[in-house]
């Protein structure tokens, strides 16, 4: 950068670099504000965002541009239980650990859910309603552990139930807690999952709960799945690791949402 400090003399290297250092900062930034910034027009501006998109260094959406592309597609579960191991072990325990004795709670799908059944260890009694076949073959072996599989189609991708059976189902509950995973939160959009229905199961199962508890890895923030779940107005408590970035931290705050951070 120029001595004076001034945007308006900085190099095309240099407004790039200060592009992708402010991207950093805010996590996205308008066309607007980068040409009032830089003081050119919004078309240089474009072509800039154009330029490093081609390097793969941003994502161009809607007038603006973000660090990475927000929009996720369908994995099988095989594949995401080898992503971010230890962050989804942390959290699944620091989840566990809020479990009352006694306590009646709903366990969505994912491989995060996965990660949280294993850390369980119930005070007395404990029942859980799950979609995760794999939840409940975790926790069925339990004494202390009544499971109530939901039923209905199962998706082969997450090997988790959905439809409407299981939305039917979930009408007759009412639990104290809702452990639930996704596959992208924004802090404008809300929470989203890549699939149609089980975007629907799991508003049902927001509806069945009192309070609401989202396990989110820090690779899940500023992405968006196909299906948005709800917006963060219905979040109680989001429970991610160390690797999030302090902007996503202070806006859920802002929001009153409760945040718990697990060191990885």
């Amino acid at each position: 950068m120029n001595k004076t400090g001034d945007e308006t003399l900085l190099s095309l290297p240099e407004r790039h670099a200060r592009i992708l250092s402010l991207l950093q900062q805010s996590g996205s930034i308008s066309v607007t504000q980068l040409s009032e910034l830089f003081r050119v027009s919004e078309v240089t501006i474009r072509k800039d965002l154009s330029y490093l998109e081609q390097q793969k260094k941003l994502y161009r959406t809607h007038g603006s541009a973000i660090l990475i592309s927000p929009y996720i597609s369908d994995r099988h579960v095989n594949e995401k239980e080898k992503k971010n191991v230890a962050e989804k072990r942390a959290i699944g325990a620091a989840a566990a650990a809020l479990i009352a004795p006694g306590d009646s709670i709903i366990i969505a799908s994912g491989t995060t859910m996965a990660f949280l059944a294993r850390e369980i260890a119930p005070v007395g009694r404990l029942t859980v309603i799950t979609a995760a076949a794999p939840v409940t073959q975790i926790l069925s072996q339990n004494s202390d552990i009544d499971v109530i599989q939901l039923g209905g189609i199962t998706r082969s991708s997450s090997v988790s139930v959905v439809g409407p059976f299981a939305e039917q189902m979930l009408a007759n509950f009412n639990c104290s807690k809702l452990f639930v995973g996704v596959d992208g939160l924004d802090t404008e959009f809300g929470l989203t999952t890549t699939n149609m229905l089980e975007g629907a199961l799991n508003r049902a199962m927001i509806n069945a709960a009192q309070k609401v508890i989202v396990l989110a890895d820090s690779s899940k923030f500023g992405r968006r799945g196909f299906s948005k779940i709800c917006d963060l107005e219905a979040v109680d408590r989001i429970i991610t690791d160390s690797g999030v970035q302090q902007m996503y931290l202070d806006r859920l705050r802002e929001r009153g949402i409760e945040v718990t951070v697990v060191d990885v």
